[in-house]
């Protein structure tokens, strides 16, 4: 009889165990497959806030260099905010924010970014800064359309409205850049991020 009742406890054992393991898996193959909720809509909204604040500074500024390192200077305070405010939602909400769909956010977007740094420098050193504009809402569209594949609908959604922002900074001319810069990076953000806020929990 203990025998049985030995042979009966290892069998529940292995089957717990074997259960842990099967909810683990699940568990896995859903984060690695769904969406990456973590977006942060209020700390897009502010980042918005901070481009408009940014963009009247640049305004007031007198040489292309000055203009440049207004805007540099936002770009590093909304990645800050941006950081903090995605660390936060996925906190809250217990999400990872490096595993599964929000890895592969951070990884499509990350490269059109970096490229757009690199080629504001040549911008820059060619004198062609009023091609800046057109640059950074194309790149920073394309960032995230396809950051937004891993992320709520609403995201890519956002990302092609920049695109056409920056599509239209490329054909209209320089004298508008500045006012679809104040469009993208600052009421684009704003609006979304309020959206986002309100439908996916902060």
């Amino acid at each position: 009889m203990n025998s049985d009742f030995r042979t009966r406890s290892s069998n529940l054992k292995e089957l717990h165990t074997r259960a842990i393991d099967d909810l683990r898996y699940i568990r896995e193959t859903m984060e690695s497959a769904g969406s990456f909720t973590a977006v942060p809509g209020w700390g897009m909204a502010i980042m918005g806030m901070t481009a408009l604040i940014a963009s009247w500074l640049a305004w007031r500024q007198k040489t292309p260099a000055d203009w440049l390192l207004v805007w540099l200077a936002e770009a590093l305070l909304a990645l800050v905010i941006g950081i903090a405010a995605m660390a936060h939602k996925a906190r809250k909400a217990n999400l990872p924010i490096l595993s599964g769909p929000g890895r592969r956010f951070v990884l499509t977007l990350s490269p059109p970014i970096v490229a757009g740094l690199l080629l504001t420098v040549v911008l820059y050193q060619k004198n062609l800064t009023d091609l800046a504009p057109a640059l950074w809402l194309l790149l920073y569209g394309t960032g995230v359309v396809t950051g937004g594949a891993f992320s709520v609908k609403v995201v890519p959604v956002m990302g092609t409205g920049f695109m056409v922002l920056g599509a239209c900074a490329l054909f209209l001319g320089p004298q508008w850049g500045a006012w679809l810069m104040i469009l993208g990076f600052g009421v684009l953000h704003v609006v979304f991020g309020l959206v986002i806020a309100w439908r996916y929990g902060g």
